[in-house]
Parts: structure tokens; sequence; C-alpha cells
């Protein structure tokens, strides 16, 4: 595997692949562990994810500085992503068994029924290069601590942080295959999950992927989590905060370089507010340092890769010429490394490439409607279903059209996030399943009834 700087094209590193004999022994030990793993009391294992978030602590910097070099994340927010990581691990290390305390149930006299919740075995993560270290933890962090055991395959361009995550688990004391990273290619992925000692999957990715994934489990009868794409809508109502919406929409659709499956994508705004919000929004979106990742600096690095910065600007242009008007941006910067601006289109024509796909990187087009009807029509105009975020000074009004949404998830008068707290998951093409909070810590277990007599 070839890890190349998306910020100056240099060659980083060179790691070599495991092959069929190191993914046979990293299944052995996966069994072996949990074996063990499982019948250690739930305590030791909460104890060990404080440790985690103590090592993520502790080798902040270093992290970072992995994940900026490998894909181009500004450095500021790669700290941020350690320190959430950390979260999520003080998270379950404090709420786990509250999660999987067992449930009773009404029962006849003198018999006793209650759910436990059991743990599956080893759980196979295909997790993606755009929150390398977030997007594994958030499965890590309940799924293990539940008394499963973790296998990473992660994307190809962050072997670094692949190795970097297995140390964290390593350092805080947990168990030899507790937590293994194989760095093997996706068309190796088929073969791991159709193994009988591999239990559970769980993918964060493209639909092909999932689709891939989900057929492969179903043939076997496992259970997958999928967290696929999204096209999110951000809704600004006529009684918004339009500074605001224009303020906070902005680094929604911009943060991680635009690279995110929950970034706002598609801006849906009243016509009252609408040349307000536009004038607003395109202001902040040029007011954003775009440079150098390991600058403290910088807000919006590169791209991860060149070959997705060609894909953003194909989808831009190709908008163009079908009548969007391009108000700032869509062109890539004249320098070294994957760099784009943030770009911003309006009147966009049904159907274009910025309408129906998913935009992975800092382009965001605007729409003008003239009610709420129209706002909802289009805001479920996709195949999508992942989050979505309304704007409006009256909460309960805003409540109301969270409803009318189909999404995972609909924050009002916030950008949509995960957060260890709540359940986080799509519909439609999205996905299914749940991540995080209590939902998501029983993804991957056995619900078992207990019934005494």
């Amino acid at each position: 595997m070839e890890v190349t700087n998306p910020a100056t094209g240099e060659r980083v590193d060179s790691y070599e692949e495991d092959g069929q004999d190191d993914v046979e022994a990293a299944l052995e030990t996966a069994v072996e562990t949990f074996d063990s793993w499982r019948d250690r009391p739930l305590q030791e294992r909460t104890d060990l994810l404080s440790n985690a978030a103590e090592v993520l602590r502790e080798n902040e910097q270093r992290y970072a500085e992995t994940m900026t070099e490998e894909m181009g994340k500004p450095i500021t927010q790669a700290k941020s992503e350690v320190e959430k990581c950390a979260w999520v691990c003080e998270h379950y290390s404090e709420h786990a068994s509250e999660y999987l305390d067992e449930k009773g149930h009404p029962s006849p006299a003198g018999s006793s029924v209650k759910t436990v919740y059991e743990p599956l075995g080893p759980v196979l993560a295909v997790m993606p290069w755009n929150f390398p270290f977030w997007q594994v933890f958030r499965f890590a962090a309940p799924y293990v601590t539940a008394g499963n055991v973790g296998l990473l395959k992660h994307a190809s361009n962050v072997p670094g942080c692949s190795e970097a995550i297995e140390e964290v688990f390593r350092e805080a004391g947990y168990p030899e295959g507790a937590f293994q990273s194989l760095l093997v290619s996706s068309d190796q992925v088929e073969g791991i999950l159709e193994d009988e000692r591999v239990k559970a999957a769980t993918l964060t990715g493209s639909g092909p992927a999932g689709r891939s994934v989900a057929a492969t489990a179903g043939e076997n009868l496992k259970k997958t989590v999928l967290e696929l794409g999204g096209s999110d809508p951000y809704v600004v109502l006529d009684d918004a905060d339009v500074e605001a919406a224009a303020e906070t929409g902005a680094w929604a659709r911009v943060q991680n370089g635009g690279q995110s499956c929950i970034a706002a994508k598609r801006f849906i705004v009243h016509t009252d507010v609408y040349d307000e919000f536009e004038e607003k929004f395109v202001e902040q979106m040029e007011s954003y340092t775009v440079g150098d990742p390991t600058d403290e600096e910088t807000e919006i690095g590169p791209q991860a890769r060149e070959s997705l910065l060609e894909d953003l600007h194909e989808q831009v242009e190709d908008s163009v010429d079908a009548g969007a008007d391009l108000l700032t941006g869509g062109e890539p910067l004249d320098r070294e490394g994957a760099y784009y601006p943030p770009t911003v289109l309006a009147n966009v024509p049904e159907g274009c490439p910025v309408d129906s796909e998913e935009v992975f990187g800092p382009a965001a087009p605007v729409y003008e409607v003239e009610d709420e009807e129209e706002a909802i029509r289009k805001a479920n105009d996709t195949q999508f279903g992942l989050g979505a975020s309304v704007w409006s000074e009256d909460r309960e009004r805003g409540e109301r059209l969270a409803g009318r949404i189909d999404a995972g998830c609909v924050y009002v008068n916030q950008l949509v996030k995960s957060d260890p707290r709540v359940p986080f998951g799509g519909i439609k093409e999205s996905g299914y399943g749940r991540e995080l909070s209590g939902a998501g810590m029983r993804e991957f277990v056995n619900r078992k009834t207990v019934w005494v007599e």
C-alpha cells in the first residue's frame, strides 16, 4: 500500500499488505481471544476503554499528524477528531452497564423472564478514509466493550491510521486479538466475511461497497450495519436567523474538505430570505483559509486524493454546462496538491450532478423555493436519507417539518452531527442499522431470552 500526501503529491510511506496466512492467523487469534474476552467482567472491559481514552489523549499530536499526512485533514480538525474518539471511549466506559443491563418481562407467578445481551464474536469493520479515527472508534468502543472482538479493514490510503488505532488498544492493555487491523485490499473482504469465524460486519462507505457486503453477509445469514452516502438537505425557512444559518451552513458544507457523508449538501432556501442567505453564504464560503493542512490557521486542506478532486470538478463542470450558475469557486487551485476551493452554484437544473449525486467536496448547490411544501418536496427528492437540517426561529414549526423529512436524523437550528449519546444512521440508500448510544451498542449482541421456572 503506497501512501501519498495529498497536499504535496509526495510519497509518504509504503506498507506491505497482509497475505492469506496473515489473515488466517488473525482470524484464529480473534476466535481464541473471544472465548475468554466475552467472559471478562464488564467492569474490566470498561476500565480498559478508559485507558484507551488516555492513550488517545497522550498521543493526540502524533495521531493527528498521521491523519493529516495520509488524507489531508487540517491539523486542528485532526486533533479534534482524536479528542472525539477519547470522548466516545469515556461515554461507553460510563454508560455500557446501563446499555447492556438485562431487561425483565412480565411472567407467571413463580417464574422470571428477562432479556440478556451477549456478544456474537469477531466483527469485521470496513471503514473509510474521511474520518479515519472516528469512524473506527464509534464501532470499536461499543462493540468490543459489549464483548465482541474487532477486525478492521481500513481504507487503503490510511494504513498508518489503521496501525495507530491497533496501537491504542494494545497500549491500553487489551488482550491480543481483541482488536486487530488487517492491511488487505477490498477484493479480500468477501472471503473474510464468508469465513464462519466472522459473525457480523459493519461498513461505512459507498453504496456499491455496502451492497456488496450486504449481499455476502445475507448469503451467509450474518448481521450487518451499513452507513452509506448522503445528500443532506439544509432547509432555511422564511423565519430563520439567516446570518446564523449561512454561517453554520457554510461550515457544515466545507469541514473536513466537504468530505463527509453528513455534510450539508443541498441548500433549500425560502424565497423571502433567499437573496440575503445567498449573499451571506457566498461571503462565508469565500472567507475560509485554504492551504497547508499542517498549518493551524488552515480551515480547508486538500481533497484526499487527486482522483477525488477530478471527480468533484467533473460534477461541477457538468452542472454548469447543464445551466447552473457558478457564484464562486469552480476551478482547482493552481498550486501543488489536490486543492479545490469552496464552490457555490445557483439556479441548479434538476437532474444535473450536483442535484442528483452525492457531492463529496466543498461544492454547494443553492435552491430557491416558494413555501414549506416545496421545501419538503425538494428535501425528500433524493435517493439518500442520512441527515437533514431545518432552520426556523419557531422551534415547533421546525420540529413539525423535521417529522416530514425522510432521514435518519434531523437537526433543527443545528448542523447534522454524530454524537455518542444519540443513535446515528440512515434510511433509503443511506443504509440501515444504528451506531452510537444504547441502540448502537446492542446492534451486535444476541438478545437472549432467559426464562426461569
